[in-house]
């Protein structure tokens, strides 16, 4: 059910969209958006994932409504990059030669029709195209939809920890 999503990326005119994204989608895992440590990327993109050798890509759906975010060319649905691990967050683990996910979210009202599934290939793809070999990603025990996609797409678990108030769950993934 993914034919009616694109992805692209991202544009400076998709910034407003990407934050709201960013703040919908945590707030209704119960995780209150101003919480999360270093959302501060979401506000740099061009600068965080372009210009270190990263990707953002948005998905976006034709037919804007009036729950979606808008961009400048249809309703932003998922939103997704990767970093090289060495250039990630400094309170992160380092796995040299890695790429980290970043920013992965689905709109809550389009999440169960593959949108995630399809930006995480897309970002596996760019990732082997930029020559490494392992895809890091971490996410928060309070998101166990999160926690249970990256096991169903083969990531396996490499350890826990906790920042703040979240217990994290740390994954790779051999391409």
């Amino acid at each position: 059910m993914t034919d009616r999503i694109q992805f692209r990326a991202y544009d400076s005119r998709d910034a407003d969209a990407v934050w709201r994204l960013h703040e919908w989608a945590m707030r209704a895992t119960g995780n209150d958006p101003s919480d999360i440590p270093g959302t501060s990327d979401l506000k740099n993109i061009e600068t965080r994932y372009f210009d270190t050798g990263g990707a953002f890509l948005v998905g976006v759906v034709p037919a804007v409504d009036d729950e979606l975010p808008e961009t400048f060319d249809g309703g932003l649905a998922a939103m997704g990059g990767f970093l090289p691990n060495e250039v990630g967050h400094a309170d992160e683990r380092t796995v040299p030669g890695a790429a980290e996910l970043h920013r992965m979210r689905v709109a809550p009202s389009r999440q169960r029709r593959g949108y995630g599934r399809s930006l995480l290939h897309k970002l596996e793809q760019q990732v082997v195209e930029q020559g490494y070999e392992v895809l890091l990603a971490t996410t928060s025990q309070s998101q166990p939809a999160a926690v249970a996609f990256y096991r169903d797409e083969g990531y396996q678990e490499v350890g826990q920890s906790t920042q703040g108030e979240y217990e994290l769950v740390h994954f790779e993934k051999r391409l």
